[in-house]
């Protein structure tokens, strides 16, 4: 330890060094202590820093173990009391395994808690005096720290706590990250990811709600992922691609970018830890008896209620993510064939495949001489099954599961030409969308 002193002693009396000048000569030290082959000490490109990820992160196998936030030393704020408070209570949330310090003071968090501080150094007289007595302390410390295991999750609260912290800081750093390129001519992908979002589906979008759409979606695509895995032994983003069904080309094609080679550097310790939540989590187990007593029979698809309740509690009051139990959605189904059958003299119901023709506008025939727009016949559909506040799907999909029961004939020649084109849903919350495809 004693170069790491002299180092980080001659640096600090130039007057002229700042807390990145001293971030080599820590991650020396960190793999000096630590010394295995399969533990990596990482000092992270000083560019993420601007975006707030943390300033080394600890790998063993590519699997996070634990994450370090360096200020500059003698920092009167270290414990984050006020300056450092927003961003030191982002990490501690999301973060089970940290510690926070000035190169000679250490603060150690798990699970958000302080649980020991050692200061293997003071500053007295500009000079960086060295308190050998902890360094024993110290080492054995940063020995525990490295073999920390998260504590497997064994409830849906729990997991819906952790994933919203980590969503929470995704967002955070999505938005930074977009902002601080803005006037970069250099290619960036998560800008370019923005811009197929805007090209595609919200053209108006910006990058506040873009960092919240994406982010929700990640967390909860990988969550999608997680319940279809069958290996629980392991678990990746680049297995999350896998995973994903291809039914849903939408959470497919956002998969492939963020377990790809062009995800962006600053997203990907943040999905890594995200990651290793579900590692730590059978997701199979905890769900087996999820949401019965409710009516729910479905995780993916009610658990996004427990998600958002924790991610963002206003945003789910303010668009209405409440679910109906399937026993209710079942009910409004029949009801609605029922009154097809009984009112509207519609033998088959919600099965009904007749066709009318009714009249539309015809863009490209321009107008009348009033200013009218001239229009035209179209063949439609008699039934039409609208959801116009969709969610994830539930009522589009227990129509589909009606039709079916007594369906007669080629199932899959009567989807594509008389049932696909007669569902209609809107959404407004984007993981919402995700999931209704994926349903």
């Amino acid at each position: 330890m004693q170069n790491y002193f002299t180092n980080i002693n001659r640096l600090f009396q130039t007057g002229n060094a700042r807390e990145h000048s001293y971030r080599g000569h820590l991650e020396t030290l960190l793999n000096d202590i630590i010394d295995d082959n399969e533990i990596i000490v990482t000092n992270e490109p000083a560019r993420i820093v601007n975006v707030g990820a943390p300033d080394y992160s600890i790998t063993k196998k590519d699997i996070p173990i634990g994450y370090i936030e360096a200020k500059d030393i003698g920092d009167k704020d270290l414990i984050g009391i006020k300056v450092n408070k927003e961003q030191f209570d982002r990490y501690k949330n999301a973060l089970d395994n940290l510690i926070i310090t000035d190169y000679v003071d250490f603060l150690f968090y798990k699970n958000g808690e302080l649980i020991q501080k050692i200061s293997i150094a003071k500053v007295e007289d500009n000079i960086i005096v060295p308190i050998e007595d902890n360094f024993s302390t110290f080492k054995n410390s940063i020995l525990d720290f490295i073999s920390f295991v998260s504590q497997t999750i064994t409830s849906p609260s729990r997991l819906a706590k952790l994933m919203a912290a980590k969503a929470r800081l995704l967002e955070d750093v999505i938005e930074k990250a977009i902002l601080s390129d803005i006037d970069s001519d250099e290619n960036n992908s998560l800008r370019n990811e923005m811009e197929v979002f805007k090209a595609t589906l919200i053209h108006d979008i910006t990058p506040q709600s873009f960092a919240d759409i994406y982010a929700q979606t990640i967390a909860y695509g990988l969550f999608t992922a997680r319940l279809h895995d069958k290996t629980l032994q392991d678990f990746s983003r680049q297995e999350a691609q896998y995973l994903i069904p291809k039914s849903n080309p939408f959470l497919r094609g956002l998969f492939n970018y963020i377990g790809g080679v062009e995800c962006d550097d600053r997203l990907i310790w943040i999905i890594d830890s995200l990651a290793e939540v579900f590692l730590a989590t059978n997701i199979e187990k905890i769900f087996v008896d999820y949401g019965k007593k409710g009516g729910m029979t479905d995780p993916i698809i009610h658990f996004y209620e427990t998600f958002l309740g924790e991610y963002n509690p206003k945003l789910r009051k303010a668009r209405g993510v409440w679910y109906t139990p399937e026993s209710v959605v079942n009910f409004i189904v029949r009801a609605c064939d029922e009154v097809l059958k009984d009112e509207f003299g519609l033998e088959d119901g919600l099965t009904d495949d007749s066709k009318i023709k009714i009249k539309i506008d015809d863009l490209d025939a321009g107008r009348t001489s009033t200013g009218k727009l001239r229009q035209k016949e179209k063949e439609v559909h008699k039934v039409q099954i609208l959801d116009p506040a969709t969610g994830t799907g539930t009522f589009l999909a227990e129509t589909i599961k009606f039709i079916k029961k007594d369906f007669f004939g080629s199932w899959s020649s009567y989807v594509e030409k008389d049932l696909i084109p007669r569902l209609n849903g809107f959404e407004l919350l984007m993981a919402s969308y995700a999931m209704a495809h994926l349903k």
